[in-house]
């Protein structure tokens, strides 16, 4: 996914006729020439399932449901004259707020040029994670590039346990389970103290009820 575009008409001619495709743009309307509805910015995205995607796993989810979805940012573009003025950040965060809106979804994705440091820093800020690195992703002009994934999570979706997290959850419940059997054994160990057990006997005379308390037993339990 590039800030820059060197895609050609047919590209686009595809994603407008596409199904699925979701777009926004963003046009200057303080220009003096009149110009104000032509395009200074777009995003183009589309919905797709999360068992047809290529990050099924890299999602933890129930796997079943059959309605989870994803939102994969086909292309973002500005301008150059109207760059680094907060506009591709205004449209990415239109993307995330959709998706965030789709119940179904898990996350919203994309892919970016290895040499395309530009990108990856932009996506880098706007908090996307960077989960894999994808070699000869891409072939342009005859030779092979690399390429970074990209993804920002959405509705609860999160990516699966990395070795870390399974060893930091294990050792979590390796400490309550001591802190349980610790309790148990202190308890086991616990004194046994002599204790007094009242008995209360009710007395009727007369219409007339008096509570004897003097009675007391002593007991060991």
């Amino acid at each position: 996914m590039l800030l820059y575009s060197p895609y050609d008409i047919d590209f686009f001619l595809n994603v407008v006729n596409g199904l699925g495709i979701v777009s926004w743009g963003a046009v200057d309307i303080s220009r003096s020439d009149g110009r104000f509805d032509e395009l200074i910015g777009f995003v183009t995205t589309r919905i797709i399932s999360v068992k047809e995607s290529e990050i099924e796993n890299l999602l933890r989810y129930d796997m079943s449901r059959k309605d989870q979805t994803l939102v994969y940012i086909l292309t973002l573009g500005v301008v150059e004259q109207y760059r680094n003025l907060g506009i591709a950040s205004a449209l990415v965060r239109e993307v995330i707020k959709y998706a965030s809106s789709i119940s179904s979804c898990r996350a919203v994705y994309l892919h970016v040029i290895a040499y395309n440091q530009p990108a990856i820093h932009f996506y880098q800020k706007m908090l996307f994670k960077l989960v894999r690195r994808l070699l000869k992703f891409y072939y342009i002009n005859g030779q092979h590039y690399d390429s970074f994934l990209f993804v920002y999570y959405v509705n609860g979706g999160q990516s699966p346990c990395s070795l870390r997290e399974v060893l930091a959850a294990f050792s979590a419940y390796l400490r309550r389970l001591l802190s349980i059997l610790a309790g148990k054994i202190w308890v086991k160990r616990k004194p046994r103290w002599p204790r007094c057990k009242e008995n209360n006997i009710l007395l009727v005379s007369q219409n007339k009820r008096i509570l004897n308390t003097e009675n007391s037993i002593c007991q060991t339990a």
